[in-house]
């Protein structure tokens, strides 16, 4: 188990780039794989999470080339992928058990999903519950609860489903089980989670219309291979975004990140908390809105933040939470009880390693309510196996005094590799 040791810092200033976007990126091999003819990817992140999808696919009969630069995906059409000869490791990603396991109920064959120790404990009934209503046979620990997850291929009928949790995931996977399915698949959320695969799905000609968070799509009709730009990643921006807010005297510009309306909630919180953000030379690839953000230290102030800009910010939180613990005032969090079924409890986790940083914190069911005023005192912080709480932790290391510890950080390279190299390229000392 590695651990990290951040210096604070006296500024955040200089020009970077982030990783491509993780979610856009699991979506490009998923679809790009099931179309006709080839599709060809430029920004995908090679982080872990990314590649347990990426190898699925492979195992499934999927030729993909990778120059280190460009993803060529050679599709194999809607019913061209073969059945598996072992295991599927999705490794820590729980965006690839959960779209995966859509896309296989539909196929001709059987195939097993796994991950590792953190994944195995995540909730999959939410997806396997309606996609058993569509014909999917399913089976998993706890009665399909939890992974592994043994699919059978089976014929698949549209429903209509009204989802009690806005998750893009859960959305998704009906989505791409509704590709395989007879007639209509109609999914409706009570707020309107991130819409990349209604996005994607429309590049790749599916028969599909999105209404905010009404979706319906057709079964039956081929997708066709396209050329897809990766914009970087808001939820790894977020990290520097924070960073360049809270550390004194910091001006950071953040190059080419994809700024979709449903992901800007981490901008919205901000700009209410008082945040010096601009979003320059805006424009539209691959059916993605992108930007560049220039942020400058603010004097950030405590809100209130539920509601619709949950799932607009729901990755974005753990950091959420340590700008937070510098504003003036105190932040009240709610509506956020999504958080608990993460990679970890985000609520849980995120509450301890601020109490040890000597931040007040109190925990409730559905968030928390974080005193604010930034009196940070060197801590050692444990991510929990979660990526988001080890970085989180890492840049409020910059404004705690002398030097702090996260430990676990090995988690870091499920989303965001080159981490550690971009914050000490940014940070001033």
């Amino acid at each position: 188990m590695e651990s990290y040791t951040i210096q604070a810092a006296r500024a955040v200033s200089g020009e970077i780039t982030v990783p491509g976007d993780k979610s856009i990126s699991h979506r490009s091999i998923m679809l790009g794989s099931i179309a006709t003819g080839i599709t060809r990817v430029t920004g995908f992140l090679r982080g872990e999470d990314n590649m347990a999808t990426l190898n699925a696919f492979r195992a499934m009969g999927v030729e993909v080339e990778d120059d280190g630069t460009t993803l060529t995906i050679h599709g194999r059409g809607l019913h061209g992928l073969k059945e598996p000869e072992d295991i599927l490791d999705c490794g820590n990603s729980g965006t690839s058990i959960r779209l995966l396991t859509g896309l296989l109920a539909g196929q001709s064959f059987f195939s097993v999903l796994t991950g590792d120790k953190y994944l195995r404990k995540r909730p999959m009934k939410r997806v396997v519950g309606p996609l058993g209503a569509m014909g999917a046979k399913i089976a998993g620990r706890g009665g399909g609860e939890k992974a592994p997850l043994a699919i059978t291929g089976s014929k698949l009928t549209g429903i209509s489903y009204d989802s009690p949790v806005s998750s893009a995931q859960v959305k998704s996977a009906i989505l791409l089980a509704g590709l395989y399915a007879e007639g209509e698949t109609v999914v409706r959320e009570p707020h309107l989670s991130r819409d990349h695969s209604e996005r994607m799905l429309r590049h790749f000609g599916a028969d599909i219309e999105a209404d905010g968070p009404h979706v319906k799509i057709r079964g039956g009709r081929e997708l066709a291979g396209q050329e897809i730009v990766v914009p970087g990643d808001i939820s790894s921006a977020a990290f520097f975004l924070v960073a360049g807010l809270i550390v004194p005297g910091s001006e950071l510009l953040i190059k080419g990140v994809g700024v979709n309306p449903t992901r800007t909630g981490i901008i919205d919180i901000l700009e209410l908390m008082g945040a010096d953000l601009t979003l320059l030379n805006q424009r539209e690839v691959s059916g993605e809105p992108v930007a560049d953000i220039l942020v400058k230290t603010s004097r950030l102030r405590g809100i209130e933040i539920g509601g619709d800009l949950v799932p607009r910010a729901i990755d974005e939180f753990p950091v959420i939470c340590v700008a937070a613990a510098c504003a003036s005032g105190r932040t009240v969090i709610r509506d956020a009880r999504e958080l608990r079924v993460k990679e970890t409890d985000r609520i849980t986790a995120m509450a301890e390693n601020l109490r040890l940083s000597g931040i007040a914190v109190e925990e409730t069911e559905d968030g928390m309510i974080i005193g604010g005023g930034g009196s940070f005192v060197p801590f050692t912080a444990d991510s929990k196996g979660d990526h988001r709480i080890a970085m989180s932790m890492l840049v409020a290391g910059l404004v705690a005094p002398d030097s702090s510890r996260v430990d676990d950080i090995d988690c870091i390279a499920t989303s965001f590799p080159n981490f550690l190299a971009l914050l000490e390229q940014v940070a001033r000392r």
